[in-house]
């Protein structure tokens, strides 16, 4: 079991910690739950749905890496598969604020770069605040989707996002989550067709500036992110973030980049590779490329 997770193991109900610690055992638990195993641990422990997404949260919450705020936040994505995806805050030394990803964001966008089609609900250890509700109104499930929150009634979205600003006040039609594929021609190794494939299912309707990014580990593992963005501009995700966010959630830790690349528009209306690298540098990674889409 992963060190990040004993500390929360420890205080789950003993029927969870029975039916769970055989899947923790895996090398890099993908910090994910299938459509079957979600229905086993059911099973196992007599929970309903509700119950176990909120018995399963303080491990979603030990996912986080809050080295400023030393706040930990927990997050699990339903998806309409039956798949459940952890999430959790994530925070970088020697980088903006900006640069930070909100533990709803990272369950999302852990969802969404799986190949989710579409969430049903999210559960979270805290109120959502005004950033993820926006960023969740991008989301093709919209102001339907659930949000459960310990001690409440769950409410959807549009309760918590009251006259709500979104992409469909800007005629946008495609939607964070609906397939997306720009056919961007591949080259290069399979760390660079990585970032040219996230780049292709990229969301960026309203700069059109689309982007992907990849990341390779030392033992061969590559982790790719594509940019999500908003219709407020300021939740939009960079595709780094979506890469490091899954590195993180597989169990990796920073040092283990050895390799990085950014696939961009060279013209595009924003450029992520000042922020990419930037960041990058201050995790530790030097050897970051760029890929110029065409």
């Amino acid at each position: 079991m992963h060190h990040r997770f004993q500390s929360a193991f420890a205080q789950l109900p003993a029927k969870v910690q029975s039916a769970l610690a055989p899947l923790l055992d895996e090398e890099h638990f993908p910090a994910m739950l299938s459509a079957g195993q979600v229905s086993s641990l059911l099973s196992a422990t007599g929970m309903d749905e509700d119950a176990l997404a909120f018995a399963l949260l303080p491990l979603a919450a030990a996912c986080a890496r809050a080295g400023l705020s030393h706040f930990n936040v927990g997050a699990i994505a339903r998806g309409i598969s039956g798949n459940w995806y952890f999430g959790a805050n994530m925070e970088f030394h020697g980088a903006t604020m900006q640069q930070t990803v909100h533990a709803e964001q990272s369950a999302i966008t852990h969802a969404w770069l799986r190949g989710e089609k579409s969430l049903k609900a999210i559960t979270v250890n805290y109120t959502p605040c005004g950033h993820c509700r926006q960023f969740m109104n991008e989301l093709n499930s919209g102001l339907d989707i659930y949000i459960h929150l310990p001690g409440r009634a769950a409410h959807t979205l549009g309760h918590y996002l009251p006259d709500a600003f979104g992409p469909k006040d800007l005629e946008i039609k495609t939607l964070l989550m609906d397939e997306q594929d720009r056919g961007y021609a591949l080259q290069g190794d399979a760390l660079a067709q990585a970032a040219i494939r996230a780049a292709s299912r990229s969301h960026a309707p309203y700069s059109n500036a689309f982007s992907g990014v990849a990341l390779e580990c030392r033992d061969g593992t590559i982790f790719s992110g594509s940019y999500a963005e908003n219709a407020a501009f300021n939740p939009s995700l960079p595709p780094l973030q979506g890469a490091l966010n899954l590195l993180s959630l597989n169990g990796y830790d920073y040092p283990d980049i050895q390799r990085a690349i950014l696939a961009e528009h060279a013209d595009a209306s924003l450029i992520q590779w000042d922020a990419t690298s930037a960041t990058l540098r201050a995790l530790g990674c030097q050897h970051i490329e760029r890929i110029q889409l065409s």
